[in-house]
This record gives structure tokens, C-alpha cells and sequence, in this order.
């Protein structure tokens, strides 16, 4: 097997030193963008930026970017990235290991002294876990002109609203000029994204990496239903308006309905609940949850959401309860780049490596970069398909094959 420049030992201790910024006591991570945590992250990882010679700047929507220029600055640049904020109790290798791969391949073109037309970006996306506003992709969303003043005024378990997170995080981060930060079609070469699976086929597969030829699209939606609280020892069951119950057949209707299928890789999911006002001896007021639905295929998506809404209305009315449904992220589904992945496949010959085409269940910061720009994603191989979790785990041996990949792939672009 032919082996790429990068260093395995320089990139290992990169991904074990941010992995000790937000460190819970159970060994994972619990980095949330825009926090204390997030902030010493970000003064590492701009060090570890200009060590492979790359000028560091942040835009308005808290992106960090490093860009090493090429012989012809006024080309679009070839850029890699992904996230270093975390889920709540999350693990040190969910989208830390993109950008510091990503320094790491500038790093080995700088040391050889290759010389490349283009320019290189390495990002690290604000907020792609959504952890702290409950809305992911921000920083992607940001840069492709699809923030609203709303995103803006969503606010944390503080009452923080990010405006105000943003406004006072420092690096000359100024909300009030996201404007200026939009890329627009043709401003963006290519872009290119290494990420663990977060699923278990490669493993299951016995391979070290894959390469994404589409990415299924979210729909992130809140749901609340309202009924009438009352002493949970003397309201009569009957008589009852109990939005809990309500949500509860609600939840498990999403299951049946997205099992619907047995051949389709639909799925919804239910991560976050919450009832009002929430006494061990009070009927609830309120319950609000997530609704987290994805597929590949539009359609079929389109199909098993209309059915959970109609599922919503015909409990609030069984129970008197009445409804809301705020949709905040509609992603369509993204197929990577024809032209990328044959680059990709022709890498792993190169380099001796079997990696299987794949699709990708969660969504990424490519699904928004691919509205103006081709995009690329490899996958890593985790233990276990374990994320979100202390638990995640890649090996480094994996981590080295994906970011040798994408090396030799991105010398072929710049």
C-alpha cells in the first residue's frame, strides 16, 4: 500500500488534546458551540491552523476558517471541513476529526512545498450539532445565505438568545454583518468532508472507510399539544385533556409509521420531551417534543410525514387537546458529486484500499455547501456504529486510511 504524507502520530495527538477541552467525567465530550469550551477549542485548533500555514479569520456566523493561498489567488478555493462543537455528552471523534484532518493535509502540502493554483480552506463550522439553540447546521446554513433573524433569536436553556452568543464571543464576530460572510455559486471549488460513520456497516463490512454518494435529508420539527392541567388525584380519568398520553400515542405512531417500509431506510426519531408544568403530581398544561424524520427519497419522506401530522390531529381531537407543528430544518436530500466520488475511488486504487459507496443517515454541513458548490464526503469506521455518545470510538488507523484518501484526492484538485 502506498502511503501519503500525513502524520498518524501528529494527527492522533491532535484529536486526544482537543478531546480533553469539554471533557466529562465519563470520557466523552461536551463541547456546545459558543461556549467557554468552544472558545479554548477554537484557540488550539487556530494554533494548530497556522502551524501548517494557514491565516486565520472567523466570519460573521462564527466560522473559523484558516486559508492557505495558491499561486493564483483569484481562483475559488478547494476547502475542507466539518464541526468541533458536540452533542450534550457527546465524543471526541463527531466531526472533530474533519477539520483536523483537514490541518493535517495542509500541513503535509506545506512541508513537501507543493505548489497549487488554488487556494485551501479548512473550516470548522459553528454549531453543526444544533446542541445549545436546538437547530444544527448553523454555521453551514450561515455561509450558504440561509439564516434568518429567527435563527438568530432562538435562545438557550438560559434564556442566551444566540444573537447575543455570537455578538459577544469575540474574534471579530459581528452578527449584524452576516451578510458579508455569504458565499455565493462559484465562490467554492470543492468541498470535502471526513466524518466517522456513525452507523455500523462498515464495520459489519470490515472496511476501514467508505466513500458517500448521497446524504438523506432531515426535517426537524417541534411539536406541542396543549390540553388542562388539573391534581393528579382528582380528575376523574375520563374527564381528562392529558397531552402527555396524547404524545405518547403520537411517538409511537412515528415508529410504526417510518417501520412502514421494511425496505426503505426511513426513520424518525424522538430525542427530546419536555411537559409543562412537569410536577410528579400535576396533569400536564403542555408537552412539547422533537421530531426528527429522514429518508433519501423526497417523496417517500413527504408520504410518512403528512400520515404523522394526520396522526397528530386525529389524537388532539380524540382527546380535545389542541395542536402546533413548527417546522425549523427542511433539508432536501444531497447526492455527492459524480466527478468527486469517481476522485475518490480513484485515491483508494491508488493507495490499494477497498471502500464500498454508501449513503449517509445524518446529515452534514456538505448537504448545505452542495447548494453552491460540489461536495465529497468519506466515512470512518466507528466501533460498535456508536455516536453521540462517551462510547464513540474510531481508531486512528482508520482515521490515517480516510485522511490519506482525501489527501491524494485533494492534490488532484488543487
Amino acid at each position: 500500500m502506498k502511503t501519503a504524507a500525513v502524520s498518524k502520530e501528529r494527527l492522533n495527538n491532535h484529536i486526544n488534546q482537543l478531546g480533553e477541552i469539554g471533557k466529562t467525567s465519563d470520557h466523552g465530550v461536551q463541547r456546545l458551540a459558543l461556549s467557554n469550551e468552544d472558545k479554548e477549542a477554537r484557540y488550539i485548533v487556530t494554533e494548530w491552523m497556522k502551524n501548517a500555514g494557514l491565516t486565520v479569520s472567523h466570519d460573521h456566523f462564527g466560522n473559523l476558517i484558516g486559508r492557505k493561498e495558491g499561486s493564483d489567488p483569484s481562483l475559488p478555493p478547494v476547502m475542507i471541513g466539518s464541526h468541533i462543537d458536540s452533542v450534550r455528552n457527546g465524543g471526541k471523534f463527531d466531526g472533530t476529526i474533519g477539520v483536523l484532518a483537514g490541518i493535517e493535509i495542509v500541513k503535509s502540502i506545506t512541508d513537501a512545498h507543493i505548489i497549487h493554483k488554488h487556494p485551501i480552506e479548512v473550516v470548522a463550522f459553528c454549531e453543526e450539532e444544533g446542541s445549545r439553540f436546538n437547530d444544527g447546521l448553523f454555521g453551514s446554513r450561515g455561509m450558504v445565505g440561509k439564516i434568518t433573524q429567527q435563527d438568530l433569536k432562538k435562545v438557550d436553556d438560559h434564556n442566551q438568545s444566540r444573537y447575543e452568543a455570537l455578538k459577544t464571543f469575540g474574534f471579530g464576530i459581528n452578527p449584524d454583518q452576516m451578510e458579508d460572510s455569504i458565499r455565493t455559486i462559484g465562490e467554492i471549488k470543492h468541498y470535502f468532508e471526513l466524518h466517522i460513520e456513525q452507523g455500523p456497516y462498515l464495520e459489519k463490512s470490515g472496511h476501514a472507510i467508505g466513500i458517500v454518494d448521497g446524504i438523506a435529508g432531515p426535517v426537524w420539527s417541534t411539536v406541542k399539544l396543549t390540553g388542562e392541567a388539573g391534581h393528579a388525584g382528582t380528575v376523574p380519568m375520563e374527564l381528562r385533556k392529558d397531552p402527555l398520553v396524547g404524545a405518547a400515542e403520537v411517538i409511537l405512531a412515528v415508529e410504526n409509521l417510518c417501520k412502514g417500509d421494511s425496505d426503505a431506510p426511513t426513520v424518525g426519531t424522538v430525542g427530546r420531551i419536555s411537559a409543562f408544568p412537569g410536577g410528579n403530581n400535576i396533569i400536564p398544561e403542555s408537552v412539547e417534543f422533537s421530531l426528527d424524520i429522514r429518508d433519501i427519497d423526497v417523496e417517500r419522506r413527504s408520504r410518512v410525514i403528512q400520515r404523522i401530522e394526520k396522526k397528530i390531529q386525529e389524537v388532539s381531537r380524540s382527546r380535545n387537546l389542541e395542536y402546533k407543528i413548527e417546522k425549523y430544518v427542511d433539508a432536501l436530500p444531497v447526492q455527492c458529486s459524480h466527478h468527486l466520488v469517481q476522485s475518490l475511488k480513484q485515491s483508494c486504487r491508488n493507495l490499494g484500499i477497498d471502500a464500498p459507496l454508501m449513503v449517509s443517515g445524518a446529515g452534514h454541513d456538505a448537504m448545505l455547501l452542495a447548494e453552491i458548490t460540489e461536495v465529497a464526503m468519506v466515512f470512518v469506521r466507528c466501533r460498535h456504529g456508536i455516536s453521540h455518545s462517551p462510547k464513540e470510538w474510531a481508531d486512528i488507523e482508520d482515521i490515517i486510511i480516510g485522511t490519506e484518501v482525501l489527501y491524494e484526492t485533494v492534490l488532484q484538485h488543487i
